[in-house]
Order: C-alpha cells, then sequence, then structure tokens
C-alpha cells in the first residue's frame, strides 16, 4: 500500500496572521478561522500545496529544526487533526 500524500490546502483559500506564539488561520472555503499554535503553522509551511509523504515530512522538519528525535507518531496526529479542521488534504 503506498503511503498517503498530505498537503496543505491552496495558498489562496487561506488568510494567515501572526499573533505572537500563534498563528490565525482563516480559510476561506469554511468561513472558519483557526487559531494554531507550534508545530501546526510549521507542518502548513513545510508541506506546501505539492505535499508530501509523512516520513519525507519527518525528514524536512528534522532537518529544518534541528530535531534528531522527531516522534512520527505525534506528527502523524498532528497531520490528522489538520486534515479534520480542513487545512490539509491527506490523498
Amino acid at each position: 500500500m503506498a503511503e498517503r500524500l498530505f498537503r496543505s490546502v491552496r495558498a489562496e483559500t487561506l488568510r494567515i496572521a501572526f499573533l505572537d506564539d500563534f498563528t490565525l488561520v482563516y480559510h476561506r472555503a469554511s468561513g472558519i478561522t483557526h487559531l494554531l499554535n507550534a508545530p501546526a503553522p510549521e507542518i502548513l509551511a513545510a508541506l506546501g500545496e505539492a505535499g508530501m509523504t509523512l516520513d519525507a515530512l519527518a525528514g524536512a522538519l528534522a532537518v529544518e529544526f534541528d530535531l534528531p528525535d522527531l516522534d512520527v507518531e505525534a506528527l502523524s496526529a498532528r497531520l490528522d487533526e489538520l486534515a479534520s479542521a480542513g487545512l490539509v488534504l491527506a490523498e
């Protein structure tokens, strides 16, 4: 079975504002505003619209943020939460 591909929704459907430790994300398609904290904004930024697999995302985040012991299960749970919120597409 092929690994799922995760990608952020199209950038033009989001309006993003940074507020200290939080990121406000207005999703135009749903009309819902989400208040996110780390690592959710970093996950969205790393994924982009092209997307990547869980393992590729874990590797990219581990390198970018110097996280040698990144918890892949926790990352998977965050991806599922973002997908449930409609901010990430899982294919």
